[in-house]
């Protein structure tokens, strides 16, 4: 690679800054150009149910209406038939707008330009069209559920790949469901998120365990595979140690796993139980939960929480367990059958985000 060939110094910054100003500007413009052809989808997906073409128009009208636009725009991809009705399922997926009965007639020839309502809670334009295929075809009209892995997807910046994972996993409907007793032990807002970082029940099948086991052998292999937990645990769990001791009064006591959590900025004592949950496993996670506030807590950080993930529990007796601690616990189960995604890339925090979380305290 050639110099730059000057070499003032403030000349060779300027220069490094224009590369990485044009850089962002070329991330900023993909990212335009996607929502701009969503947004377009969207419309053209709208005008479709709202016009009622398929039935206006005849009953080969997807095939037309492709023909047609390739005609009319021969340099452009995207209008095959199949992707003109997932246009269509965009719409009719993402809007709370009621379709038209059938029977209704629209007697207007104008074609609709609505414009885009303001009710989503996530921009559904902001990741890939690939993506909200796999939402179509997986939710259909389920609007809550696909709104949910547009958010993730945002948030954590999933491929599509992984995002066909944590389908499969049905990370909806277990994530925020481990049962709490949060909103009596926590403060507002943090009951809440805490409740959220949850899930019921995990899923350790990334652990490849098979035929009889026992604790000492779960959590090896849960820490012989510690990205693939860390990617079931969720965003923002660090990990600090297992087995860690700590020594309370004259005895010497040791947390089967326990992790720092960046955003709640507060530890997180997990105790992994490979038996039916029992009240008796309150009584020992409440002990370390009060024992790190009391040698681990700095005034900077948040109350302890713990979490007892159990091979199987009874929720009526986990809940009344519960109630009768005033330690912030969740209790979950965990299960070893479905596959789980083997890319990680945004999904756990890196070494600088740690440093850095921990050096705001």
């Amino acid at each position: 690679m050639k110099q730059i060939t000057i070499t003032d110094s403030c000349y060779t910054q300027w220069v490094k800054d224009l590369a990485k100003r044009y850089r962002q500007s070329q991330i900023k413009a993909a990212v335009k150009v996607n929502s701009e052809m969503l947004e377009f989808y969207w419309h053209l997906g709208r005008e479709i149910v709202e016009t009622k073409a398929e039935s206006r128009w005849g009953a080969h009208f997807f095939k037309n209406l492709s023909e047609d636009l390739r005609r009319e725009l021969p340099d452009v991809d995207g209008f095959s038939q199949t992707n003109l009705l997932y246009m269509k399922n965009f719409y009719l997926l993402y809007s709370k707008t009621k379709t038209p009965q059938l029977g209704e007639q629209n007697q207007s020839s104008t074609i609709i330009t609505p414009q885009l309502g303001e009710h989503f809670p996530v921009n559904i334009f902001l990741i890939p069209w690939g993506h909200h295929k796999l939402l179509i075809d997986k939710f259909k009209n389920q609007q809550d559920k696909a709104l949910f892995y547009v958010k993730k997807t945002i948030e954590l910046g999933w491929s599509r790949s992984m995002l066909l994972n944590f389908l499969d996993s049905d990370l909806y409907e277990r994530e925020g469901k481990a049962l709490t007793n949060f909103s009596n032990t926590l403060p507002e807002p943090m009951s809440d998120l805490a409740k959220e970082i949850t899930k019921d029940p995990y899923n350790f099948a990334f652990a490849n365990i098979t035929g009889k086991y026992n604790e000492t052998q779960l959590k090896k292999a849960l820490l012989g595979n510690i990205t693939d937990f860390l990617i079931e645990l969720g965003t923002g769990f660090a990990y600090v140690g297992k087995e860690y001791r700590l020594e309370i009064g004259e005895t010497e006591n040791f947390i089967d796993l326990l992790f720092y959590h960046l955003k709640l900025r507060c530890y997180i004592v997990i105790e992994v139980k490979t038996d039916k949950f029992t009240p008796g496993d309150i009584g020992q996670l409440s002990t370390y939960v009060v024992a790190c506030n009391h040698i681990l807590k700095n005034s900077n950080d948040n109350p302890t929480i713990g979490l007892l993930v159990c091979k199987s529990k009874d929720n009526t007796l986990a809940q009344y367990a519960l109630e009768g601690s005033n330690q912030p616990i969740g209790i979950s189960a965990y299960e070893l059958e479905q596959l789980y995604p083997t890319k990680v890339e945004g999904l756990i925090p890196t070494i600088e985000e740690i440093e850095s979380k921990l050096n705001e305290k």
